[in-house]
């Protein structure tokens, strides 16, 4: 884990503000879902992935595919966007 040496108190309320350079570098916009977890005595905040969701488009749906031993999950305009760019990547490297 690094660190990035800023520092933010909580206010009264326990809110803390990420920097906006972090939120954009990390793509967490306004209402960006954030799980919470706790490791020891640290605090994790992590872009909340629902089950099923595309790594791709975030799409939502039982119909997604599971690849990678269900490691990976694609919706079908996921599969389509990824193969787009393979085939991009193929021509480049011809």
């Amino acid at each position: 884990m690094a660190s990035t040496g800023i520092t933010r108190k909580l206010d009264n309320l326990g809110r803390i503000v990420m920097p906006k350079e972090m939120r954009d570098m990390l793509h967490i916009y306004e209402k960006t879902p954030l799980e919470i977890f706790v490791e020891e005595d640290k605090i994790i905040l992590q872009r909340y992935q629902p089950e099923m969701a595309c790594i791709l488009t975030g799409e939502i749906s039982p119909d997604n595919l599971l690849i990678g031993d269900g490691e990976i999950v694609l919706s079908k305009e996921g599969a389509k966007l990824l193969m787009e760019e393979i085939e991009k990547l193929t021509v480049y490297t011809r």
